[in-house]
């Protein structure tokens, strides 16, 4: 399950409350499912896999990798929306905030962020775990040492 950040955040539920409040505390949490050891995205009152209802929040670290992105240049400035894959491996569409939308690239490890707005809840985005010169760096000393 994902939610986009080009539409409007869900109101609060009580199955959601968990997941706003985490946010709120620069937080974010997953759904764990006990019966089929699946883990997805709220708000989901049962596992989207098999259906129970034995699911459970738990915090995510935060990190993952960009699984495909598109740069939406008419916009100023310009804005990156992604699917992230977490490291949980569950998928979900947001924002990559904090970089040049030139520097965006598929696999890129990024970590999730909490942006404040001015009313409503903190919606999760997520920025570069590195910078791309740090990733060039790292891709020029292995590959010499390699040589």
């Amino acid at each position: 399950m994902t939610w986009s950040p080009l539409t409007p955040v869900p109101p609060a539920s009580p199955e959601s409350e968990a997941f706003w409040n985490a946010t709120a505390m620069d937080r974010l949490l997953v759904k764990f499912c006990n019966s089929c050891n699946q883990v997805h995205v709220y708000p989901r009152a049962h596992c989207p896999f098999c259906f129970s209802v034995d699911t459970e929040w738990r915090e995510s670290p935060g990190g993952g990798e960009i699984y495909s992105y598109t740069v939406m240049r008419r916009e100023m400035p310009p804005r990156v929306v992604s699917y992230v894959r977490l490291d949980e491996g569950v998928i979900l569409l947001t924002n990559i905030v904090g970089c040049n939308p030139d520097e965006v690239h598929i696999g890129q490890r990024v970590k999730v962020v909490f942006p404040r707005a001015e009313d409503g809840p903190c919606v999760p985005a997520f920025a570069p775990a590195s910078s791309a010169r740090e990733i060039a760096y790292r891709s020029e000393v292995s590959g010499s040492s390699n040589s």
